[in-house]
């Protein structure tokens, strides 16, 4: 799998309603954003048939990102059955983003 780009038109149709979805909010001027793509690429590979990968570039795609109030990027939201329930922001280590995905691609189901 890899993550898929959508722009303010197409986020709300690609946030799946059953399952999970992890978001990446950025830009394209951003250093963290450009070291958190390659680990989600890989969080995709790994975990692609159970989450669905989204990134969406702030700058072109603004209602997306002001609808959930995303003041900086990157900023990483997680969707479960089309509902966020976790927001990060700032770059992390992957370990976190595995496990932010692992807790809520397991529950409820």
């Amino acid at each position: 799998m890899s993550i898929q780009a959508v722009n303010d038109t197409t986020f709300a149709s690609q946030i799946r309603a059953q399952g999970t979805t992890l978001v990446e909010f950025g830009a394209v001027w951003c250093p963290p954003c450009k070291k958190l793509l390659p680990m989600l690429d890989e969080l995709s590979e790994e975990m692609g048939d159970q989450v669905h990968f989204l990134k969406v570039d702030c700058d072109e795609s603004p209602a997306a990102a002001s609808q959930y109030q995303v003041m900086s990027v990157p900023t990483v939201i997680v969707f479960r059955d089309g509902e966020a329930v976790e927001k990060l922001v700032g770059l992390r280590p992957k370990s976190v983003y595995e496990q932010v995905v692992s807790k809520h691609s397991l529950s409820k189901a």
